[in-house]
């Protein structure tokens, strides 16, 4: 049975491919690479009308909450996708999510009825959807590689590349394509460790001055996305 409830320390960065070869020129030896190593992320974002959820996530609260529906490559009705909430308070990011066929998606979208789930999980993401009225509001895509720590696993590593969106045909069968987002080649990496960084990688990271760059790819997209549109129309 997939994993549905995840709980460990999130931390973004914004690297050039230049950085990114450095690094893995230094840290490489001690990795391996993830059971899904490469692959593209889709996801769903469900927000209120007025994207209460991604401006929140703007402000740096110590405390936010997001929901999405996301599929690893582009699905068809009768494959899983996971239903997430992702949660983060004091920088400490916790996951629980619903493995269920797409078709039973759609149908729990307009019944609320959904069967052979985590109970639990199921009612903290009812009472999301009601509290918020949630909304498909967004599809963010992005080409990811994997790595983990060959001493230990539950330190991983990745590579976003090709972030893009769209606002409307919010269908994750519909495909991955969007609006490319990061310009200038820039990846975002993030690193998801249980206990603290590894020495190899501490060290990596200050040898190449990089520094991690607080923020969520959907927060960010909504800014820019949205915002944008919001003035051209004035």
């Amino acid at each position: 049975m997939p994993q549905q409830v995840f709980r460990r320390t999130e931390i973004k960065y914004i690297i050039t491919e230049k950085q990114f070869s450095a690094l893995m020129n230094i840290i490489e030896p001690y990795l391996t690479k993830d059971k899904y190593f490469k692959g593209t992320n889709c996801s769903i974002y469900y927000d209120d009308d007025n994207r209460y959820l991604a401006i929140h996530s703007l402000e740096k609260p110590l405390y936010k909450e997001k929901i999405r529906l996301r599929s690893y490559g582009i699905p068809k009705l009768n494959d899983t996708v996971f239903l997430e909430i992702k949660k983060k308070y004091k920088g400490v990011g916790s996951k629980r999510r619903i493995p269920v066929k797409l078709a039973d998606f759609y149908k729990y979208e307009k019944t609320g009825k959904l069967e052979n789930v985590n109970a639990n999980i199921k009612q903290e993401l009812d009472e999301c959807f009601k509290r918020y009225s949630l909304k498909p509001k967004m599809f963010l895509a992005y080409d990811r590689t994997s790595y983990c720590d060959k001493d230990n696993p539950t330190f991983r590593v990745t590579f976003d590349r090709n972030v893009r969106c769209r606002l409307d045909d919010l269908k994750l069968e519909k495909g991955d394509y969007g609006n490319t987002f990061f310009q200038n080649d820039e990846i975002v990496m993030e690193v998801k460790a249980l206990d603290s960084y590894p020495f190899f990688f501490v060290r990596a990271l200050s040898k190449l001055k990089i520094y991690p760059a607080s923020f969520s790819k959907y927060g960010r997209v909504t800014e820019k996305v949205v915002y944008n549109s919001i003035k051209k129309e004035k």
